[in-house]
């Protein structure tokens, strides 16, 4: 599913360069649940980006899904970024105005206009999430976790391929984190690839793999190990 090989990617402030990325290689298989942990500033979340064609490479190669978007145009990136990616962030991003329903619907105005099943796929989102009986609430109504869940289900309104999650439940209590979890799991067992990004230790426990990122290199590989919950204290590398 991801292919990424010898990735680098610097940034410039006025006359100095920073290299972000100093060549990162790694592969993700399809149906694989990855997290992706290191020190703020190790390069987690450009890294992340770029993953999730919101930003491009310096040099190396990214193909995803068999096709390499290392140099391909903002129209190609955009397509496939609403097709092929579905994003869940620590802040959930939704309109405080709108119901949970029209929240999960609105990545559709960015395809082709709201389909006519526009409003069932969202509905059966909702109940993947185990949400269908909030359709009619509005964010203030919801609790964190379920408005976490909201907005999970608007990652999959698209049906992507891949998932990407940085921090999902980094403002979340034990119960609400231990339950996105769950989720998650279950979205991998039904093909999804999923990528998160985490400082917390116990989260990156419950996925297939961890990879250490430092530096702007990969610098360690380890298995998970499910456990049964996830401790209220767990967060390290907060520096």
């Amino acid at each position: 599913m991801i292919d990424v090989e010898n990735l680098t990617k610097s940034y410039r402030k006025g006359a100095t360069a920073t290299q972000v990325l100093k060549g990162v290689t790694l592969r993700i298989a399809q149906g694989e649940f990855v997290s992706i942990m290191g020190r703020s500033g190790s390069g987690k979340s450009t890294l992340l980006n770029i993953l999730g064609l919101l930003d491009q490479p310096d040099g190396g190669r990214y193909r995803l899904d068999g096709i390499d978007f290392s140099t391909a145009d903002d129209d190609a990136l955009s397509a496939a970024r609403n097709r092929k990616i579905g994003f869940v962030f620590q802040q959930f991003h939704l309109l405080e105005r709108a119901s949970a329903l029209r929240n999960v619907t609105l990545p559709l105005l960015y395809a082709d206009g709201e389909s006519d099943d526009g409003m069932a796929r969202a509905e059966m989102a909702l109940d993947a999430v185990g949400l269908s009986h909030r359709t009619h609430h509005v964010p203030s109504e919801l609790s964190g976790g379920e408005q976490q869940r909201v907005a999970i289900a608007r990652a999959l309104i698209n049906r992507p391929v891949l998932i990407l999650a940085d921090e999902p439940t980094g403002n979340l209590d034990a119960q609400a984190g231990t339950e996105i979890l769950d989720i998650f799991r279950r979205l991998v067992t039904e093909g999804r690839t999923l990528v998160l990004v985490t400082h917390d230790m116990h989260v990156a426990a419950c996925t297939d793999r961890t990879l250490v990122l430092d530096d702007g290199r990969i610098t360690a590989e380890r298995p998970g190990a499910i456990p049964s919950r996830i401790p209220r204290e767990g967060r390290i590398d907060r520096a």
